[in-house]
């Protein structure tokens, strides 16, 4: 298979590591969780203002990136003072899977590869999530953020997370839609790395000039 002219060798790559949000799941669901819905619930509990709401909201958010509070669910309900998980639930009608995600994934079981989801996401979360779309029996095993103590940005978890999974670096492909989490795990040594260029349906298609890129998984499909 090849992305944009580049080969990835898939016969060489015994390990698929995957992200969720953004790569295999329209990011569309949490950006509109995140940047409509929960203002409008934050606006009306707090009797103010959405674009009040919302511009607080925002910047509270940017100063919890890239650390495990960013997308901890117990932590925001108590910042916020509402169920998050609740709220999610009642909205996981709008969660998604992108085009052609377990057209990839069943491929990949057929070649035997062993393949691993590796996401920050909140185990409550990733639970609805998995419930919603039903890919979870494509994965060997999946592991959280929450579980190693460290965001996909730290080294920190990738060393523990090649513990726990116990794959080969050098044979190893990583997807993720997160440039910072792909230079990561670059530096940590994962030798096929891949951007995934559209998260989500509804925003315009990312760039990368560091890493090879797709924007849809037939690209690396026989």
């Amino acid at each position: 298979m090849k992305i944009f002219g580049r080969p990835v060798p898939l016969d060489e790559i015994k390990y698929v590591l995957l992200d969720m949000d953004g790569t295999l799941l329209d990011k569309y669901f949490d950006d509109y969780f995140w940047e409509r819905l929960l203002p409008e619930k934050y606006a009306e509990k707090k009797n103010i203002a959405f674009g009040r709401a919302r511009e607080k909201l925002l910047s509270l958010y940017k100063t919890h990136e890239g650390t495990l509070n960013w997308t901890d669910i117990d932590f925001w309900s108590r910042e916020v003072e509402l169920d998050i998980p609740a709220l999610k639930e009642q909205m996981r009608h709008l969660i998604e899977i992108h085009p052609h995600v377990e057209e990839f994934l069943r491929m990949l079981k057929r070649r035997r590869k062993k393949v691993f989801l590796v996401t920050n996401a909140h185990g409550k979360v990733l639970d609805i999530k998995l419930k919603k779309t039903r890919i979870g029996r494509y994965f060997d095993d999946a592991v959280t953020s929450f579980e190693m103590g460290y965001p996909k940005e730290m080294p920190e978890f990738w060393e523990k997370v090649r513990k726990r999974l116990g794959f080969d670096k050098e044979k190893s492909l990583f997807i993720d839609d997160t440039k910072a989490v792909l230079q990561t795990a670059k530096r940590f040594g994962i030798k096929y790395i891949v951007y995934k260029a559209y998260a989500s349906s509804r925003a315009e298609r990312g760039t990368s000039r560091e890493f090879p890129s797709i924007e849809d998984f037939r690209e690396l499909m026989d």
